[in-house]
């Protein structure tokens, strides 16, 4: 009786520990991230992904995104986009600022994956900055990715050429 009290008790444990890896790391809401880095004057604008759009976007992600139209946020020649991709089994959510077709900032929002959250780290996200589209669609400069978070390294770097692809599409 005693020994399977003590299985259960550990079971519960080990479960309640598995769980908490699993549940989403918010390191900066959407909102506070469009308020830092392009202040209160933002001004929002939607974006129909239609569908010459949507080819360019399979493209870079190579799945159509799945959204009809995306949010962005605008003051002066810089914009913002929140975007979305899968890491290895869940969406990892990333916030943009394109300045001039160039990156400008770029911020890992909520990471839900188990493993590879280094992506958020300075160090790798420094990588982008002043990053362009090139004429092949491809980043001009190159981003190495992070051992053992290969598959988030390589969301980043699609949702990247994302935003830039977005920003021009909206100048």
């Amino acid at each position: 009786m005693r020994t399977s009290r003590f299985g259960v008790f550990v079971t519960l444990i080990l479960l309640s520990v598995i769980a908490r890896g699993f549940e989403p790391r918010v390191f900066l809401s959407p909102e506070d991230f469009i308020r830092q880095h392009l202040g209160e004057q933002a001004e929002s604008g939607r974006l129909w992904l239609k569908k010459g759009l949507q080819q360019q976007i399979r493209a870079i992600l190579d799945h159509p995104y799945p959204a009809a139209r995306l949010k962005y946020w605008k003051n002066g020649p810089r914009t913002a986009w929140i975007l979305e991709e899968i890491g290895k089994e869940r969406p990892i959510t990333v916030g943009i600022v394109v300045n001039d077709g160039a990156i400008e900032a770029m911020e890992v929002l909520i990471y839900r994956e188990s493993r590879g959250g280094e992506v958020r780290h300075e160090s790798f996200r420094r990588q982008f900055e002043q990053a362009r589209l090139n004429d092949q669609q491809q980043l001009d400069k190159p981003v190495d990715s992070i051992s053992g978070a290969t598959l988030s390294s390589r969301a980043l770097v699609k949702l990247a050429r994302l935003a830039l692809l977005l920003h021009a599409q909206v100048q």
